[in-house]
């Protein structure tokens, strides 16, 4: 017999499922990721809370722990070492136990720096595309 799942197709859903102590970080992940791109498309992809403007922005979701902010860059470490040397992250992951305030200028700065990284590589694209 097959365990019973819960369809996940929503953002509301997703927090909805996930540990009571956990929903109010991830609420606040949702508002600061919507209030610095308001125009970015939420929705689920790999199961997880993502946002689009571009291409793939960044995500949340659980960890162990707490909480994970998902950059969708591997290389963002290296490009905002300043903003990453006091986080706890691997690869494109910052980690967050649930008693951290989470770094909310920290954030905005990676959100606003990965809608840059997109918008150029859409340019890029474009512009690749127009030459054929």
């Amino acid at each position: 017999m097959k365990a019973n799942t819960i369809k996940i197709i929503t953002v509301d859903d997703y927090i909805a499922t996930q540990p009571f102590e956990k929903r109010e970080m991830l609420e606040q992940l949702r508002s600061i990721i919507q209030s610095t791109v308001p125009k970015a498309s939420e929705g689920i992809s790999y199961m997880l809370p993502t946002y689009k403007q571009d291409g793939h922005l960044v995500g949340f979701g659980v960890n162990k722990k707490g909480c994970s902010f998902y950059c969708m860059n591997p290389k963002i470490a290296d490009q905002l070492p300043e903003e990453f040397k006091n986080l706890k992250w691997s690869a494109s992951t910052i980690h967050f136990t649930l008693d951290e305030k989470l770094p909310v200028t920290i954030l905005k700065k990676i959100i606003r720096f990965r809608v840059k990284e997109n918008a150029q590589r859409a340019v890029s694209k474009s512009l690749k595309t127009k030459k054929k």
